[in-house]
């Protein structure tokens, strides 16, 4: 394997809770899952785990180097935890095809906040 591209991402959380305030719905179904949902939704500090699902899609999209749009939507990317507790990160619809397309094997991904800030960044790894 080798290294396609890294990516990283910084929110304020306060931003997220300023969409999700003016915006609700519309801003959360056009950007996340409806098992991102559910799971921020079970959170003591919801907007805390949106903004870190907020970063994670634009470090991922920032490593294939395309950022959101064409190759790479929103909702192509889901950001879901393992049994073990590590996030991970899957690819569906167009995401999926483009990496597939460029022979990437694998996707890796770090969450981190605090009470302001939540950051993540990603790894992209490609078939040698």
């Amino acid at each position: 394997m080798i290294l396609y591209g890294i990516g990283i991402d910084v929110v304020e959380v306060d931003r997220i809770h300023s969409s999700i305030s003016e915006f609700g719905e519309q801003f959360l179904d056009r950007i996340f899952t409806a098992k991102e949902r559910e799971y921020c939704e079970r959170q003591k500090n919801k907007e805390l785990s949106y903004a870190a699902r907020f970063a994670a899609k634009e470090a991922v999209s920032k490593a294939f180097g395309t950022g959101i749009g064409k190759s790479v939507g929103w909702k192509d990317m889901e950001v879901i935890r393992m049994e073990s507790g590590e996030p991970t990160i899957v690819l569906h619809g167009r995401a999926k095809d483009f990496a597939k397309e460029l022979g990437i094997c694998e996707v890796k991904i770090s969450l981190t906040h605090a009470k302001h800030y939540a950051a993540a960044n990603a790894v992209i790894l490609k078939s040698s």
